[in-house]
């Protein structure tokens, strides 16, 4: 991985060092303070370029186009909340899809496999151990959207969601959050109801450039990816990690994400 990642700047293949020690415990404080932490340049510049240029092809063929209008839930009803609460609002959504079985020889499966960086997010979040995902198409994604085409508002339903940024549009594609906008205890649906109404003021965006590795938690902050604009795809690998193995995906969850089934 010298070649590919910066093992100088974060260096992941020294467990227990001291250098390791104080990167666990800067990303640890702003994922506390943050909600999220990013280590940019962690993939360099040459490598994810070439890794973008590889994927660009079978995305433009192969690649499921997901296009759904949602709310922030991604759930038809919530208990409690009439149909036509603000809360509620539709949104549209729409992506394209490469899945697990499509990028078994591609930089982004050798990354997101790195015994090191498992270990590394493990420390970070605090956890025993992390495993890789078990479902063929689900463990590693590599995303895309074109002009005019975003991820709009929702939760993440796991804790924490990993993704490294491979291509970064020419414009807009920005990613969009408000930290902590519900809890376990308050759904906070009136703070909902604003955010997508546009009057919350404690929204924050960020633009994030190629190679960067961004973990997130995404279970109480609400977030979205801005319409893109220009010629330029944004392209973002998705990896999934579980602290128990063997996680799978139900055959229709795999159909409503990826249009196909295992």
């Amino acid at each position: 991985m010298n070649n590919v990642m910066d093992l100088e700047r974060f260096p992941l293949d020294r467990e227990g060092s001291a250098a390791w020690n104080e990167l666990v415990d800067k990303c640890r404080t702003e994922l506390k303070h943050n909600g999220m932490f990013n280590l940019e340049g962690f993939i360099m510049a040459d490598a994810v370029r070439q890794a973008a240029e590889r994927i660009r092809p079978s995305m433009n063929r192969e690649s499921h186009t997901h296009s759904r209008t949602h709310n922030i839930y991604f759930k038809p009803k919530i208990e409690g909340l009439p149909a036509d609460h603000p809360a509620l609002r539709q949104v549209e959504t729409v992506s394209h899809t490469l899945c697990a079985d499509q990028l078994k020889d591609s930089l982004v499966n050798e990354v997101y496999e790195y015994p090191p960086l498992l270990a590394f997010l493990a420390a970070v979040m605090e956890k025993p151990q992390l495993h890789l995902m078990a479902d063929p198409l689900a463990r590693v994604n590599v995303m895309s959207y074109r002009h005019g085409e975003t991820l709009n508002w929702h939760f993440d339903r796991s804790e924490f969601t990993t993704t490294l940024m491979l291509q970064a549009p020419e414009e807009g594609g920005e990613f969009q959050y408000r930290s902590d906008l519900r809890s376990t205890d308050d759904p906070n649906y009136a703070g909902v109801a604003e955010l997508l109404e546009g009057r919350d003021p404690l929204v924050q965006t960020l633009r994030l450039r190629a190679g960067t590795l961004n973990v997130f938690r995404g279970k109480n902050t609400a977030h979205r990816v801005t319409p893109v604009r220009g010629p330029r795809e944004r392209m973002v690998a998705v990896f999934s990690y579980y602290e128990k193995p063997g996680v799978l995906f139900s055959a229709e969850e795999q159909l409503g994400f990826y249009g196909r089934t295992a």
